[in-house]
């Protein structure tokens, strides 16, 4: 037998969709099927509305978490556009000998994001 039982399957019992869809038939009971379709247009319209506004705020989280991003990465393009070529061929040497297995692993993926950036364009 099914767990989830409405108010329909058993006379005189009732489950929280069971009473929402009650309550919105009461109130229209001359009308029949109507006052229940109501209801439940009523109900779907009021979830979209918190869809909606979950949805809205979770865009304005993302907006603002990537406008920092491109904060610091405007400030990293700066500081490398000051910075001296020999002076940041010197830091990628240190960091490739303090960890030489990092170091291999971005230069294999730096290859493969060459290799398809140069293989798309043909």
């Amino acid at each position: 037998m099914s767990q989830n039982r409405t108010s329909t399957d058993f006379p005189g019992t009732s489950s929280s969709s069971g009473l929402a869809d009650a309550s919105s038939s009461m109130g229209s009971a001359s009308t029949g099927n109507g006052g229940a379709a109501t209801g439940t247009a009523t109900a779907l319209a009021q979830t979209a509305q918190q869809y909606g506004e979950k949805i809205s705020e979770v865009a304005s989280q993302a907006k603002d978490y990537v406008s920092d991003k491109v904060g610091v990465v405007g400030d990293k393009l700066k500081e490398l556009q000051n910075a001296d070529l020999s002076e940041i061929t010197e830091n990628a040497k240190d960091y490739a000998r303090k960890n030489p297995g990092q170091a291999i692993l971005i230069s294999a993926a730096a290859g493969l994001l060459v290799g398809l950036i140069i293989r798309g364009r043909r």
